[in-house]
């Protein structure tokens, strides 16, 4: 049975300590077939260490839940506060949308919403993440509702929206939804 031995210096919320032992519990058992049970993992926290000539006694800055920050996004974008969700986004913010159109501010975004829809609501059902190197994704699915730009309304449509979360900022995010089963691309 694994057991997960970290070091921290001493800083780090009991939050961010769950979270870390949490991930790498998670880590470990997409590793190694064993079960929950048998996975320990548990922090020792040191006063302070030396590495490259330098004296450290306290950690670095912990990063907000990825999922977090993209509800809290998601919502600002919805609500229409645009300078609000702009504060979750990397200067250099990627989005693919449905059709393979590329865009690279949430103006545009919005300006290719427009231009298809009237009113649209997007009702996540789940969002999970993964982790890949040095970013966090997020995944959301759920359904799209509201009123085509001629006015015929419409609900049900599924999404599914994948982020890329880097440094606490999302970097890049695609969309991909039913829209052309609809009748409507």
């Amino acid at each position: 049975m694994p057991v997960v031995s970290i070091t921290l210096l001493p800083g780090y919320a009991a939050e961010t300590q769950h979270r870390l032992v949490n991930r790498l519990a998670q880590a470990v058992r997409s590793v190694i077939d064993t079960p929950e049970a048998g996975t320990t993992v548990f922090v020792n926290e040191v006063s302070t260490y030396r590495r490259d000539g330098k004296v450290f006694s306290q950690g670095r800055a912990a990063f907000p839940v990825a999922s977090d920050l993209v509800q809290s996004f998601l919502q600002a974008f919805q609500d229409g506060d645009l300078a609000q969700a702009q504060t979750h986004v990397h200067a250099d913010f990627q989005i693919g949308l449905p059709g393979g159109v590329r865009v690279h501010s949430l103006h545009d975004m919005r300006q290719w919403a427009e231009q298809r829809f009237e009113r649209l609501t997007k009702r996540y059902d789940h969002l999970e993440e993964s982790w890949q190197g040095d970013a966090t994704v997020v995944f959301g699915h759920g359904h799209l509702d509201g009123t085509w730009r001629h006015g015929a309304p419409f609900e049900g449509i599924r999404f599914i929206d994948r982020m890329e979360v880097r440094a606490g900022l999302i970097t890049r995010q695609d969309m991909w939804a039913d829209l052309a089963e609809q009748g409507q691309a």
